[in-house]
């Protein structure tokens, strides 16, 4: 599990970054056997390389990550098709504002994007509060529309790029 700030939800500057991906990669290989989902050997390493650090990433970068790593052969196509797949099964969320791609902290519950956005650091944290999903689906609902998907991006400071102050 990663270690947080007293904030609980954005990594401390020095944990154990390895574990975060070893613990990604275990929930991800059960996700799939219990869906009865492939998950092959260039979804694993997109899933790993979205989670080489809390920062979003984008597809093009992945793909940069695949082919300096030995996977010339990988086109663009390749690489949003293992994004999408890992989207499909709740592994990474996509940052819509960045255009980027997160890995998920909790792929086995149910729950909607609410992303906090450093915008000094990058870092992301994902936020994950139903009473705020429940607020906007309940509001949209009063509207008549008929919502398909809810992200929430806030941009800001975390709370090292604040000096430590929350």
């Amino acid at each position: 599990m990663n270690q947080r700030t007293n904030t609980g939800i954005f990594p401390r500057t020095g944990h154990d970054h390895a574990g975060c991906i070893a613990s990604a990669l275990d929930a991800a290989e059960t996700r799939c056997a219990e869906r009865g989902a492939r998950l092959t050997p260039l979804r694993r390493r997109v899933l790993e390389i979205v989670w080489r650090g809390h920062a979003p990433v984008g597809a093009y970068d992945v793909l940069d990550r695949l082919r300096e790593s030995g996977a010339g052969s990988a086109t663009p196509p390749t690489v949003y098709r293992a994004l999408d797949f890992l989207m499909e099964h709740g592994l990474v969320h996509r940052i819509e504002s960045l255009n980027a791609f997160i890995g998920c902290n909790h792929p086995d519950e149910a729950h909607s994007g609410q992303f906090l956005i450093c915008r000094d650091c990058g870092l992301v944290a994902e936020l994950d509060d139903a009473e705020i999903a429940d607020v906007l689906t309940s509001k949209a609902r009063a509207l008549g529309f008929a919502e398909e998907r809810a992200t929430v991006e806030l941009r800001g400071l975390c709370p090292d790029c604040r000096g430590g102050r929350a």
